[in-house]
């Protein structure tokens, strides 16, 4: 089975690549699986009903969220009735929507879907390590092909859940900061891992905004209104294979588009 992992969507000009190019891209990854972080899809904050069902429509089939998730408040009333469209499972307990999503895809073969989020340097969510443990233990025994989503700000917090999860997930994918790096690999019991898949969207930019309104926030300090950037779009995320009968990687590798 092989998974496409699309990093951190980024309003108008990371939606539009999605939908140009996802037919594409999904045949070339030979992908069974799309998957993609869209906390950041509406305008750089958050992700509204109609956004959410157009990545839908292009082709995703499961949409994580993160620290941005809540930023448009029509999403309250429409995440409870799509278990598609997850939120960070160590929310606390009474806030809408689920962290958790079991799929099967059109082959046949069932799969979980896991998102979590960061406290280092982020809000101070439940534990997303004793998270972990608790919506892995829903999991079906018979699902043996489990992703997991970290949304987080440390690169130590995202690297600590990969070793704690190796050998119990197939992968652990990082997400948030936006910047893709370079420490793909198979971790020894057999999941994939890579600390930050990277963004899709402008990369003419500061992590997706404009960058001349970015720079002056770090000259003056003062607040300021970001906008989404326009030049430069750019995919970035990761490809996984994995042996459905087992839930172990057997290799994953980065994906920039155009590269």
């Amino acid at each position: 089975m092989r998974i496409l992992f699309i990093g951190d969507i980024v309003g108008s000009p990371g939606r539009e690549l999605v939908f140009k190019n996802l037919t594409r891209l999904r045949a070339d990854a030979r992908a069974d699986l799309v998957i993609a972080n869209g906390e950041n899809a509406a305008a750089g904050f958050g992700i509204t009903p109609k956004i959410a069902g157009e990545l839908f429509a292009a082709g995703i089939e499961v949409i994580t969220g993160g620290n941005h998730s809540w930023d448009r408040k029509e999403i309250l009333d429409y995440i409870p009735h799509e278990p598609r469209l997850l939120r960070p499972a160590n929310f606390p307990a009474g806030v809408p929507g689920r962290g958790l999503y079991l799929g099967v895809t059109e082959s046949g073969v069932h799969y979980a879907v896991l998102n979590l989020q960061g406290r280092v340097f982020m809000a101070q969510l439940d534990c997303p390590f004793a998270t972990a443990n608790r919506e892995l233990a829903l999991i079906p025994p018979d699902v043996k092909v489990v992703l997991v989503d970290m949304h987080a700000e440390a690169t130590s917090e995202k690297q600590a859940m990969g070793w704690y999860l190796d050998g119990r997930v197939s992968a652990v994918i990082g997400t948030h900061t936006h910047v893709a790096t370079a420490d793909e690999r198979v971790l020894p019991n057999g999941t994939a891992f890579i600390t930050d898949a990277g963004m899709t969207g402008p990369h003419e930019s500061v992590i997706g905004m404009d960058r001349q309104a970015m720079i002056k926030r770090f000259l003056d300090g003062l607040p300021a209104k970001f906008e989404v950037a326009p030049g430069d779009p750019r995919l970035n995320g990761v490809v996984i294979e994995v042996d459905d009968s087992t839930g172990r990687a057997r290799g994953i590798s980065r994906l920039r588009f155009p590269a």
